[in-house]
């Protein structure tokens, strides 16, 4: 009887390996699996859902972050915009504002103008007046002391004025 050894009729092949050393192998390979699954892979199994969890907890923060970071933006913009709308209308405010102050302005120096120019006409006229008093008075008198001369007799100061008085009316009378 012979004993025939499972592959020992044939050629020594250096790839493969020896019977025994694969089933050792095999065996070796089935034991670190069954002890890994039971004691190395719970806690791995723990820390990666851990870490799932962490990241999708971040992933949720960061999102959450980013809604908030958009709605305090909008209120930004909103802010802004309401800003830019009290700017322009305090704009507008103060362009109304100086535009009644010029046309106040405008008023006030028309008045003072008139006025100015009412006093003036009034100062005019009462030189006017006083100056052709002054004129008829002169005139009076050069008329008289050239009548004196003319007449070269003495006239009466009394018996003349009434008639130079109403010689210079009637010369206003002609000038007005």
């Amino acid at each position: 009887m012979h004993l025939y050894i499972f592959g020992a009729n044939q050629a020594f092949n250096p790839i493969l390996p020896a019977t025994g050393e694969i089933i050792w192998s095999v065996i070796s390979f089935v034991v670190l699996l069954v002890l890994l699954a039971k004691y190395a892979f719970p806690p791995v199994k723990k820390i990666m859902a851990e870490r799932t969890a962490k990241i999708r907890g971040d992933i949720e923060a960061a999102e959450k972050a980013r809604l908030e970071a958009e709605r305090v933006l909008a209120e930004y913009r909103n802010q802004l915009e309401e800003a830019r709308k009290e700017a322009n209308r305090l704009v507008e405010e103060a362009r109304k504002t100086a535009g009644l102050v010029r046309e106040d302005l405008l008023k006030r120096a028309h008045e003072e103008a008139a006025d100015i120019k009412r006093r003036a006409d009034e100062a005019l006229a009462i030189e006017k007046e006083r100056v052709m008093n002054e004129l008829r008075g002169s005139l009076g008198d050069l008329a008289v002391e050239l009548a004196s001369r003319i007449i070269s007799f003495e006239i009466e100061r009394q018996n003349v004025d009434p008639l130079v008085e109403q010689f210079l009316h009637e010369m206003g009378a002609r000038s007005k």
